[in-house]
């Protein structure tokens, strides 16, 4: 929870975009959107607020066409039922592979921030909440003091607005001295409050176009509007960008409320209508409920409704269809912005896997799996066919921790630091918590015993700049090395996802990148688990472990056997003892159940 506010203000970032998208839109659309239209392009904003609490990253139409052609399934070859455990098995004979050393990575800091951040905003919340139910114990005490209407041809006019309107509901009508405006209010039993000065000056053209304004807010449920409103604005009662939108988006109901009133009207009304905002402006004001429909505001408001309805024109067919085309246009746009604004994309962003020409096929690991998260990703090169299991997070960039050195090895060996002959790297003498660690080391030893030290003398050799253009080369995951040299792919900014691991793969096997022949080939060689006369076997580890607890653990790699090329990475997430040879582990007897390694 601590590093989802730090997302959660990230995000804040976007949504502040976002309304300044639907602000310019509506401003462009002004004249062929109808003032409901405008009014209800508020709620696509209220839907995406929604989106940082979705515990799932939103979909984008891309990946909903390409998803329609992931429906189609192939058995995988020679699949059996079975399933046959790994755990303790180890196709080398040799257990440092499946034992992946790795150094914890510290991130307190960051969970102090995010706590302390997370307080101020339940503070904040608790607050926004405190004056809600002031306001509320507010409104109890004048339905305490209200008294049914009496006004015998008040109570006249209202049964007739009812009848105009097709309610048949009853809706109950009070008169109160404490109030300066009419209001509605009541999500599930609303009330109509009247003020007494208005029943006492009454006029029977101004009366019935007030009720009228305000049966139209509960014809229209705008209740639910200003409940949806204030719980927005007690969620982001940070965001000064919100705060002013769901000011506009008040704004716009009244005038799409005038609107809706104005329909039912002749044109002769009109001026009518208006002139009663304007004769009453100096009686009515806001209503100091946040939940009530009112017809007050500022003057300012009333005079942006006062020239809407002097501008008032009944629409056309033709404006009518501008309209829901502009409408469409807009919505399209702000909900296809809804992943950017995703707390889950933004903790790891999502891999948009381009399988609309794939064939895949689907099932499900969670046997092998246990009581770990995760996702598994096989590839037939051969037969070009795929199999994956859970696609959201088969497609979720994360840490490649250790695996990465498969690639770190090979960017050294293109710049010249360490040859196919000769890959030896002195050992300082510094002293390591593993024993392995403290000796010299090898491209295959360090590979082997996953040595931290030599391959960040590999980076520190190459430098950042170096490194940034090979990734560049390559399109390994994010790109991103902005964290430190010397961990930035231990829980740091580098992330890639299992679906990308074995494409890379594949690209590597086939020598895409157009490196040095041999230089791939002793990258192979160094990753190269197990070989016999069915097959050969390789692969890396990796694990990420964050304040002392291993959190993620990959096994990515390939099989070769006769006439086939297997490429797999396997990916597993828990609190605690999510290691690289726990997911090796899970692997070989998922490549055990299909029949591709035994």
């Amino acid at each position: 929870m601590d590093d989802f506010m730090i997302r959660f203000l990230a995000c804040n970032i976007f949504i502040s975009g976002i309304i300044g998208i639907l602000l310019i839109a509506k401003r462009i659309f002004k004249n062929s959107l109808s003032s409901r239209m405008q009014y209800n392009l508020w709620f696509l904003l209220l839907v995406l607020l929604a989106v940082p609490f979705i515990p799932f990253r939103p979909i984008g139409l891309p990946q909903i066409f390409s998803w329609l052609g992931y429906l189609r399934t192939s058995p995988v070859s020679g699949a059996g039922t079975a399933m046959k455990k790994a755990a303790g098995t180890n196709p080398t004979g040799n257990t440092d592979w499946m034992n992946d050393f790795t150094l914890s990575v510290n991130s307190e800091a960051l969970s102090i921030t995010g706590y302390i951040l997370l307080g101020i905003w339940i503070v904040g919340i608790i607050s926004m909440i405190i004056l809600i139910i002031k306001s509320f114990l507010h409104l109890r005490s004048l339905e305490k003091s209200a008294l049914p209407l009496q006004n015998k041809a008040v109570r006249t006019l209202y049964n007739r607005c009812l009848d105009e309107m097709g309610i048949h509901n009853t809706i109950p009508v009070y008169s109160t001295a404490f109030l300066k405006s009419p209001i509605i209010v009541g999500l599930l039993k609303p009330c109509i409050y009247l003020p007494i000065h208005l029943i006492s000056d009454y006029n029977g053209s101004d009366m019935r176009y007030m009720l009228l304004h305000e049966l139209q807010h509960y014809k229209r449920h705008d209740a639910i509007g200003s409940f949806l409103m204030n719980l927005a604005g007690v969620v982001y009662w940070f965001n000064p960008f919100i705060w002013y939108a769901l000011k506009e988006m008040r704004n716009d109901k009244e005038i799409a409320c005038d609107t809706s009133v104005l329909k039912m009207l002749s044109e002769d009304d009109y001026e009518d209508y208006g002139n009663t905002l304007i004769n009453f402006a100096e009686k009515v004001s806001l209503t100091p409920f946040p939940f009530a429909a009112s017809l007050g505001g500022t003057m300012k408001q009333m005079k942006r409704r006062v020239l809407n309805i002097a501008s008032y024109e009944k629409p056309s067919s033709l404006k009518r269809l501008k309209g829901m085309t502009a409408f469409m246009l807009t919505a399209v746009l702000l909900l296809g912005l809804a992943p950017f604004i995703s707390t889950y994309a933004a903790e790891s962003s999502n891999y948009h896997w381009n399988d609309s020409g794939e064939n895949i096929s689907t099932r499900d690991f969670s046997e092998e799996f246990g009581t770990y998260t995760g996702s598994f990703v096989l590839y037939d090169l051969e037969r070009n066919y795929w199999l994956v299991s859970d696609k959201a997070k088969a497609t979720t960039r994360i840490a490649p921790d250790s695996t990465y050195k498969i690639y770190d090895s090979l960017f050294a060996l293109e710049a010249g630091i360490i040859s196919p002959d000769y890959s030896l790297i002195l050992w300082d003498h510094t002293t390591y918590p593993f024993e392995a660690w403290n000796a010299d080391q090898t491209l295959q030893s360090a590979m082997t015993s996953s040595v931290n030290w030599y391959f960040q003398s590999l980076d520190k050799q190459l430098g950042k700049s170096a490194l940034q253009s090979y990734l560049d080369t390559i399109g390994y995951g994010n790109q991103d090395i902005s964290g430190n040299l010397a961990s930035y792919w231990m829980e740091s900014t580098l992330k890639i996802s299992p679906v990308e691991q074995v494409e890379l793969l594949t690209a590597l096997y086939q020598n895409d990148f157009d490196f040095a022949p041999e230089h791939i080939q002793t990258v192979k060689n160094s990753i190269r688990l197990s070989a016999s006369d069915t097959g050969t076997i390789y692969g890396k580890t990796g694990t990420g472990c964050i304040n002392g607890e291993d959190i993620s653990g990959w096994f990515v790699g390939f099989v070769e056997t006769a006439g086939h090329t297997w490429f797999f990475a396997t990916n597993i997430k828990a609190d605690y003892s999510a290691t690289g040879s726990a997911a090796a582990e899970i692997t070989m007897s998922i490549l055990s159940d299909l029949q591709i390694w035994k």
